[in-house]
């Protein structure tokens, strides 16, 4: 595998990361990123399972209090977004055909992981799309000891209509050939560039939103628009999929602001109400980026995906 950049300065992550190209069998280029523990002793391995929009920077310093604790941090672009390959002739586009493929980009993760050698137990720590995708692959038998959510998508807050008319119009456009639109609300600019901090939906720590802002204004080629049509319909069906199925036998911690605006409540509420050895904990006066929230939520969440991975590890 060939070297990819790592914006470390951006990142401020552990001391030693480093990323590679890899390419998958239908023809997508990812980045994978790896920072190792800063002990001499590894505890074991956590995986990262970045929200849409997103990109290994972003969670540097999350995976800098991981390396700090004795863990092997992993993450990867998923395709479409970041420094992975954007196939969709708009590169501002946030766009798959079916979330099928971040299944696949989880297979080159693990099969990297693997021929690194990188210590068991694998934990994952996932945020809002990523949470869908570990979802997923934890039924299909991702092999983790345990799992940490924050906002996880397990529905979507559709706004100005109510989910199941976005469902329905969002697989109309679809099969009717506009599903390389952009999704109704969101625009081509990422949303932290486009959105005043007073009215943001992700954070209400000004530190945090102007660190952001910092990584796509300093490194443009990170930046992501909203989704393609194409890219809700496919997301609606995985949900939809996701909600006939039951839990996989594997303790989860679940994390939500009680100032959620993006994923939709009902169902994360739905799942954990049902899900052994799961437990859903309420961050109060938070939006639906906690591990970008102010510090008392991320000294919170990172405590609490520690004990877990402590407990299970």
């Amino acid at each position: 595998m060939r070297a990819a950049p790592l914006y470390e300065q951006a990142a401020q992550g552990p001391a030693g990361g480093a990323a590679v190209w890899a390419e998958t069998a239908d023809g997508a280029r990812l980045r994978l990123v790896h920072w190792p523990a800063a002990t001499a002793h590894a505890r074991g391995t956590v995986m990262i399972f970045t929200g849409r929009s997103e990109y290994a920077e972003k969670y540097g310093p999350t995976a800098a209090f991981l390396a700090r604790a004795g863990w092997h941090v992993v993450t990867l672009d998923w395709r479409g977004q970041g420094l992975s390959s954007r196939h969709h002739p708009d590169p501002m586009l946030g766009h798959v055909a079916d979330f099928a493929e971040y299944q696949t980009d989880v297979g080159v993760l693990t099969g990297w992981m693997r021929r690194l050698g990188l210590p068991e137990p694998w934990q994952v720590v996932s945020h809002s799309m990523g949470g869908c995708i570990a979802l997923r692959a934890l039924i299909d038998g991702l092999p983790v000891a345990s799992a940490a959510f924050s906002a996880p998508m397990w529905g979507i807050r559709a706004f100005p209509v109510p989910q199941p008319m976005a469902r329905h119009l969002a697989a109309l456009l679809h099969d009717r050939g506009q599903g390389h639109r952009l999704t109704p609300t969101t625009t081509h600019a990422a949303y932290v560039l486009q959105a005043r901090f007073r009215w943001n939906m992700l954070t209400r720590d000004p530190a945090m939103w102007q660190w952001m802002r910092q990584h796509v204004t300093h490194h443009p080629d990170l930046a992501l628009g909203g989704p393609s049509i194409t890219w809700l319909d496919a997301a609606f069906r995985e949900m939809q999929a996701l909600a006939r199925m039951a839990s996989p036998a594997c303790p989860a911690y679940v994390a939500l602001g009680s100032s959620e605006r993006i994923i939709a409540v009902p169902p994360v509420r739905q799942r954990m109400a049902a899900w052994p050895g799961g437990h859903l904990d309420l961050y109060r006066k938070a939006e639906h980026e906690l591990l970008m929230e102010r510090p008392l939520h991320r000294d919170r969440f990172h405590d609490a995906m520690l004990r877990l991975f402590d407990r299970t590890g």
